[in-house]
């Protein structure tokens, strides 16, 4: 926000004002990739279409459009649940990546700084601990992929999750954001969530009570980050 969508698309989407922005933007894309196929530039030129974070999409909006912008996932813009972080990854390079192609890894918009060193040949900072090159993923290459040790989500109110293999847990009753704050969750509720991302991605079934070795493991890879210090790349 603030979502401004010009005269042109005021309307377009069925969807209010977001929609709009949503269909302009795309409209912007659309003009991008038309001056690159104009030039003779589109087959060797990597476009990468993402978002840093879901949409801000309330109940109300949903009732209201009958539309779900952040798809199937809980939760919204702000919320360490799915809905705030699993956003759209899209990448066009005709030469390299074949029409197609989809994976299942799981990446982050900090590993754009590795790709694209990998990708000019240039070495990262020591710094850039949280950077993953996914070049190989992009190309088909599978052959010496490097994975991390885990993925980090943060909330807009300092909620951690952790994310390793199927497994996510979020150090939190509640969304850690707009959806359901921590005040407003049950006085029951359990001190964490843990949920298995393969088998439940819209993390219904909270087993955290099911699987107390996971929760132990996941805990003590999380610690080192909400401590501030750096957790081992490998």
């Amino acid at each position: 926000t603030p979502w401004f969508p010009s005269k042109e698309y005021d309307g377009i989407s069925g969807a209010g004002v977001y929609g709009d922005f949503v269909a302009m933007t795309d409209g912007m894309v659309g003009q991008i990739m038309q001056v690159l196929n104009q030039t003779g530039i589109a087959d060797n030129t990597l476009v990468i279409f993402t978002s840093d974070n879901g949409s801000h999409w309330l109940p109300s909006d949903i009732a209201e459009f009958s539309h779900l912008a952040n798809a199937e996932f809980s939760g919204m813009k702000s919320d360490v649940w799915e809905g705030g972080h699993r956003v759209p990854f899209i990448a066009h390079w005709p030469k390299a990546i074949s029409k197609g192609r989809v994976s299942d890894r799981t990446i982050c918009s900090t590993d754009l700084m590795a790709t694209c060193a990998e990708l000019n040949n240039l070495s990262v900072p020591e710094s850039a601990v949280d950077s993953y090159s996914y070049l190989s993923e992009l190309t088909g290459d599978k052959n010496n992929v490097p994975m991390r040790q885990a993925m980090i989500h943060h909330s807009v109110n300092g909620t951690f999750a952790i994310r390793k293999g199927d497994w996510k847990l979020i150090d939190a009753k509640g969304s850690g954001g707009w959806s359901l704050p921590e005040e407003n969750c049950k006085a029951d509720a359990l001190p964490q969530q843990l949920y298995n991302m393969k088998q439940d991605p819209k993390e219904q079934h909270n087993l955290y009570t099911l699987h107390p070795e996971t929760v132990d493991e996941l805990n003590t890879l999380l610690k080192p980050f909400k401590q501030g210090n750096e957790a081992p790349k490998d």
